[in-house]
């Protein structure tokens, strides 16, 4: 057994990218942010589906078309596989927690 909010250091001066489960077919990873946003390389384009979840802060998600999507504690969405976006704001007073499954 693991609680998805242990081994979170009080400093954060990186994200934190972690998979949990990783299968054929599926990846559950944990992200933890406090403060971070996507690197200025550009958009992410991923090749599979995303299903992410807000456990703890929030986070601000835009994508290429403009459309932003703040995402609080128990707030999910769904992201298509190519579908360019990216993270522009997450809460510097807190730790995000994200839960992502990749499919």
């Amino acid at each position: 057994m693991a609680n998805i909010f242990s081994n979170i250091p009080s400093e954060l001066p990186n994200e934190i990218f972690e998979d949990i489960i990783t299968t054929e077919k599926l990846r559950v990873e944990r992200i933890v942010s406090k403060g971070q946003i996507s690197p200025d390389t550009g958009w992410y384009d991923q090749s599979e589906n995303e299903w992410v979840i807000v456990l703890s802060g929030y986070g601000v998600i835009e994508f290429i078309d403009g459309v932003k999507v703040t995402l609080k504690q128990g707030d999910y969405l769904n992201i298509k596989a190519h579908e360019k976006h990216r993270v522009i704001e997450t809460s510097s007073d807190e730790m995000t927690v994200w839960l992502a499954i990749f499919y």
